[in-house]
This record gives structure tokens, sequence and C-alpha cells, in this order.
């Protein structure tokens, strides 16, 4: 091969390599994905209707697990000496309980204790108790910490005016504490209001709070309401402000505490001169309610120059119809001086 011929070889080599190098593949650079990063999957899910009745049903099935796996049995009715007033937990449950035309209330209130099968917004006393044939001890546990439950006294100073007992004409249900208008009024435990009413004759606006130990506390005289029926309060929550309506003679709070209705001298629960609780529980016995037993005893009344069936009435804190069905005389007839009338 001559020198010419050679060199023309190699350029030519030379030219098909560049010319392959230009126009080769080339690649996409591989880049493995990062296997933490989370893989986002296209929201799919189907839209499907609400059935009310499986939610109440499995609603039902969880909280009665809770309910029933302790001493609190809900499914029976309790008798006034079986009753669990030592437990303060309380659960929600799916049935509700109408109060009045608008209120709801949790249906635990209800069933909890066998009184609380009353639910009267317009009665103070409407569970037909009869102290007579309570012949037992009920351990009522005002409070408890560790369930979160407390108390608080009514007011901030519980002086007190007037004393639990009889007085004049008729008795006395609770401990008058001095007050001045406007003076904030607290719930004595954790509870719910049962009413709010207006008694012209007695109490004037009133209160009266369902409480979860068992017990009713009500709160008269009051100016103004800071609750409503079928509200749930905590123990030291503003509930009304204190005021001198209805039969008073000037501020104050009348302050009752209530069993299945019946009165109870609430300074046995509260030492009012420390301003305390005198314990963290009660003892619901007969003799709390030995002053019911006598006022349930047969009272007379003379008749007094004056006086008309509406003043003997007010006298006893009883109604005048009351008194003419015991005494089978109407509201029109004519009262004689010295008359005897059947009251009780």
């Amino acid at each position: 091969m001559s020198i010419k011929s050679f060199i023309s070889f190699i350029v030519i080599t030379f030219l098909c390599v560049s010319f392959s190098e230009a126009y080769a593949q080339v690649f996409p650079k591989i880049v493995k994905k990062d296997k933490t990063q989370p893989v986002k999957v296209p929201d799919v899910r189907k839209i499907e209707t609400f059935d009310v009745q499986e939610y109440l049903q499995n609603l039902q099935r969880g909280t009665d697990s809770l309910l029933f796996k302790d001493r609190v049995d809900l499914r029976r009715r309790l008798t006034a000496v079986s009753e669990d007033t030592l437990s303060l937990v309380w659960l929600p449950t799916h049935q509700l309980v109408q109060v009045t035309d608008k209120i709801q209330i949790d249906s635990v209130w209800v069933t909890a204790f066998e009184y609380y099968s009353s639910w009267d917004s317009q009665r103070i006393d409407s569970y037909d108790f009869n102290p007579k044939d309570f012949k037992d001890t009920v351990y009522v546990k005002l409070y408890d910490p560790f369930y979160g439950t407390n108390w608080s006294n009514p007011l901030d100073q519980t002086k007190i005016n007037s004393e639990f007992g009889f007085r004049r004409y008729r008795w006395h249900h609770g401990t008058d504490l001095d007050l001045n208008r406007g003076d904030p009024v607290y719930s004595a435990f954790d509870g719910i209001v049962r009413m709010r009413s207006y008694d012209r004759y007695g109490y004037g606006y009133y209160l009266v709070v369902r409480h979860k130990n068992g017990l009713e506390t009500l709160y008269g005289h009051l100016s103004k309401f800071n609750a409503v029926v079928g509200q749930e309060v905590k123990a030291g929550e503003v509930i009304g402000y204190g005021g001198s309506t209805g039969r008073s003679t000037g501020p104050h709070l009348h302050f009752e505490v209530r069993y299945q209705g019946l009165s109870i001298n609430p300074t046995e629960l509260f030492d009012f001169s420390v301003g305390r609780l005198r314990s963290s529980v009660y003892a619901v016995t007969a003799n709390s309610f030995d002053h019911v037993i006598k006022m349930q005893q047969a009272v007379y009344h003379r008749v007094r120059s004056g006086e008309n069936l509406s003043v003997i009435a007010r006298k006893y804190g009883t109604t005048v119809r009351n008194i003419t069905r015991k005494n089978n005389i109407s509201s029109s007839s004519v009262l004689r001086v010295g008359q005897r009338l059947r009251i009780r």
C-alpha cells in the first residue's frame, strides 16, 4: 500500500469514529426513588349514606360495656337501699329524655337512681317518697376529686340569718344565708338544672339543681338567673345572683338540700360557720326525715278575726284547694271566728 493510500485510510477511519460518537444514543440517568417519601394515592373513597340506627347500636354497645362492667348497672331499677350513691362515674348513653318541649338531656341522669325516673320541671317534690318506709342508711359521696367532682359553698360568705326548722305556722325547709343584692350564687355540687321558676308567696325566683351524688339543692329569693333548665353546671359555677324576691323581708339566700324531694338540714352537710363540708360522705338515715313525719301528722287551725282561706293557706305553706278538700267546703265558704279547720 502506498503512503497516499495509507493516509486516506487513516482519515476516513477518524471521520467515521467521530460521526458515530456524535450520533450515538444517549440514555437518561437512572435516579433511584427515595422509599421514605410517601406515595401519593388518588383519593378514591366512596361516599356512603350515614346509617343512624347502626351508629346508635354501635354506640350503645360501646357505652354499655363501660357502664355495666362495675357497680353501676342501669339495666335494673334500683331500690332506695341499693342505690350506688358512692359512685360518681358518669358516662354518656345514646338515649335522650325530653325535659321540656325544647330541651333534651342524656338519659343517664334519669336511670342512674330510681327516683331519677321523674323529670318534673314544675314541682319541687315529684318523687312520691314516703319517709315512713325508709328504714336503712344510704351513704352519699358528696364529692370525689379522683373522678373530677368537687363542691362549693353557695356563697362567698356563709353567715346564717335563719336556721332550718319550725318557724311560726310552718316548717322552714332551708337555711337562710346573708348576702347583698347581686352577690353571685354558686352551685354546691356538679349537676344539672331541673327547675327554674318563680313563687310569688314563697321562694321568689329560684333554681333547683339535681346533683350527680343523688341530692338536690334549691336556691331561693334570687334577683337574676344565670342558668337554664337542662344546663349542666359544675360545683362553684355561678347559677344566679342574690336578691329578695318572693316572701322575703330582706336580701338573703334560702338554701335547701333535698333527697328524693324531701328536705334535709343543710347544716348536717355544711359547717357554714367556717365555710366547709363536714365530711365527703353524708349518711341519709330515717332520722333525716323526722321533721317530715311530724309534718304529716294532722294539723288543725282555729280561724281568727280577719282571716280567710288564702291567708291561712299561706301561713301553713299549703293551698286553698287542699284546705277546702280536707274540710269539705268550697273556696267561697264563709269562715266563722273560732272555726276549726284541718290543714294536714
